[in-house]
């Protein structure tokens, strides 16, 4: 505001010494090439006349002006200074950790606006940051109550002489080894998703992916009594540039999770397809499926379609976080989809094909 009364104020003088200056010199100039004799009381009045008319007209000009020109600075720098005090205070707030704040769009001009909007959606980000950092905290204590609760009460029994030593010692075993591998899990799923899961990406042809890993797990599909079936439909196998074991950890963790949600007699089929730039291979089962709401949550770290599963039972809730970050470092997408419970799942990952093989 200062700052802009003081351009104002320079105008003002600016405007009114040129005019001093200049006009009167070049009135009398004008009225020298009349008739009228130089001295004369009529030339002497008109000129007088022109500074006294000059004076007011400036003046009255020139105050009027800066009163406006003053309202409109007024104006404009106090809509200025709400809007960039409701930035500091949102920024404020933010880095006291409310998330859930916003600030309100107070039609301050176009960047200010779009400064707004883009605070705002990272306070939305952050928030969304923050509802699954409760979650996993949620998560994580859930994860580990039970195993800690079991060995607690099975010291507990054989303090008291309840049990023997050699009886809960499979017990306590397993428990601890459910901890480690929760340990693992975590850290895992961290490095997973902080890119930092190391690939080695070099040619590498579908065929011989799927090849490798089905042959890997046909067993397991056959003593659980679920087909597992292979469709290609593709002339010449694609290349892509891929890391085997990171892929094969990708679709290891999609079959397990397609097995573990098949019942016996039902079927999993692994197909292949390509595009002009795409391969895109997709896991297919005819098993429990999920629902529109769980589909967004699928990839989240923990999280399973059916909440009454254990972990003994339905796996870490990891597998597909790490498989979609390992996709990423790929530069590939993965995607899931189903009609529904009781009517199958499919998962998709789509890479990119090596340049040569386009």
């Amino acid at each position: 505001m200062i700052g802009q009364l003081i351009v104002l104020f320079a105008g003002a003088l600016s405007i009114a010494a040129l005019t001093v200056m200049i006009g009167p010199a070049v009135f009398h100039y004008h009225l020298l090439q009349t008739n009228l004799p130089v001295g004369s009381a009529e030339l002497i009045h008109i000129e007088r006349a022109y500074r006294d008319a000059l004076a007011l007209a400036l003046g009255v000009g020139l105050v009027v002006s800066l009163l406006a020109a003053g309202l409109v600075t007024w104006s404009l720098a106090r809509r200025l200074r709400q809007t960039l005090h409701g930035l500091a205070w949102a920024v404020d707030e933010l880095s006291r950790g409310h998330y859930s704040t916003r600030v309100p769009s107070v039609g301050a001009g176009t960047e200010l606006d779009s400064l707004a909007a883009t605070l705002n959606d990272m306070a939305a980000r952050l928030d969304t940051v923050e509802e699954h950092r409760r979650q996993l905290l949620s998560d994580l204590a859930h994860e580990l109550r039970t195993p800690i609760a079991t060995l607690s009460a099975h010291h507990e029994a054989m303090a008291d002489g309840v049990i023997e030593p050699d009886s809960a010692m499979p017990i306590l075993a397993s428990q601890t080894v459910r901890l480690s591998r929760l340990a693992d899990d975590i850290s895992e799923v961290s490095r997973a998703e902080e890119g930092q899961l190391p690939v080695e990406l070099r040619p590498l042809a579908v065929h011989d992916l799927l090849a490798s890993t089905l042959q890997e797990w046909e067993e397991r599909f056959e003593t659980a009594g679920v087909a597992l079936r292979r469709e290609m439909a593709l002339r010449h196998s694609p290349t892509i540039q891929a890391d085997p074991d990171r892929l094969a950890q990708v679709l290891g963790n999609l079959l397990s999770n397609a097995l573990r949600h098949t019942s016996p007699g039902g079927i999993v089929t692994v197909s292949a397809t390509t595009n002009a730039s795409t391969v895109e291979i997709a896991v297919t089962d005819d098993g429990e499926g999920f629902t529109a709401e769980d589909s967004s949550r699928l990839f989240e770290r923990f999280f399973r379609a059916d909440s009454s599963r254990t972990r003994e039972n339905s796996g870490s809730g990891i597998g597909l976080t790490i498989s979609r970050a390992l996709v990423d470092a790929h530069g590939g997408t993965m995607a899931a989809a189903s009609e529904g419970p009781g009517r199958g799942a499919t998962f998709t990952i789509s890479l990119p094909r090596a340049t040569a093989d386009r």
